[in-house]
């Protein structure tokens, strides 16, 4: 990372920023007035046509500015060279499933890794009309504003997120029983329907902390990089080296990190079927 400049990563961030607004664009084109609403393969694993048009959209930007990058989108995959040390993370409409009922809770997620690690991150919401970006060492900020994770130093006194993979109705590691158990000991467990917002909630302190399984790197990437630069921690459940590749995530304001791990380590899974 030394050899990566300042200027070089403001960029960066700043070509996820454009392309992240003109896929914002191409959602509230079809905003309401979807025609097309597919199941990718599982129950709730929702494609429309705003998710292809948001996702042309943000890799128009990409090519423009970044062509020598490798890209790995939701809807596409991988494009370019997969050995490159670069390669963006592309969920062009992150809560899709909230997006088809008209539920706000929803927007696109652009990260840039380095070999394989997040370093810029950008969450477009906009239909809050929030705009989350960050960079390594950069700092992160919700609508150029910086912002900073919750100071709640207790699992008791939190505010929680989390969510439930697409499989949790075939494999016993489904998240229910952490739902449950951590419902009972905290100030109370949100489900947002959107990982990318989740994190960028936590990023700007409205939420302690969040964990999930089954995830994919375009659904992590850029909130990583904003708790991270807001002050925040991120790794693995049992609080090893985060690994995006892992889809398992615990992300919270740093003061809470060590408590919520060990709560989630003590957990069986409930067998619900």
């Amino acid at each position: 990372m030394a050899a990566i400049s300042d200027r070089q990563l403001q960029i960066w961030l700043d070509v996820a920023t454009e392309a992240a607004l003109a896929a914002g664009a191409e959602l509230d084109r079809f905003w309401g007035r979807l025609t097309q609403i597919e199941e990718k393969g599982r129950p709730g694993d929702l494609l429309t046509e705003a998710d292809r048009a948001a996702e042309a959209a943000v890799l128009s930007v990409l090519e423009r500015h970044c062509p020598e990058h490798a890209v790995l989108a939701e809807e596409s995959g991988w494009s370019g060279d997969r050995q490159q040390e670069f390669a963006w993370a592309v969920d062009p409409l992150d809560g899709t499933t909230n997006y088809a009922h008209g539920y706000p809770f929803c927007g696109t997620s652009i990260a840039l890794l380095y070999q394989n690690q997040p370093i810029v991150g950008v969450f477009y919401a906009p239909y809050l009309k929030e705009l989350f970006r960050a960079a390594q060492g950069l700092g992160a900020t919700l609508n150029r504003q910086p912002i900073r994770v919750s100071k709640t130093e207790t699992l008791a006194k939190s505010l929680l997120v989390t969510g439930f993979a697409y499989d949790r109705c075939e494999v016993e590691d489904n998240n229910y029983a952490e739902f449950c158990r951590l419902t009972h000991v905290t100030q109370g467990v949100r489900r947002g329907g959107s990982a990318a917002l989740d994190l960028s909630y936590v990023a700007c302190g409205r939420l302690d902390g969040y964990w999930e399984r089954g995830l994919s790197p375009w659904d992590l990437a850029a909130g990583v990089v904003l708790v991270q630069e807001a002050g925040g921690l991120v790794t693995a459940y049992d609080r090893s080296p985060f690994d995006i590749s892992s889809g398992r995530i615990l992300a919270t304001n740093g003061q809470i990190h060590a408590e919520l791990s060990e709560t989630l380590l003590q957990i069986k899974p409930l067998v619900t079927f």
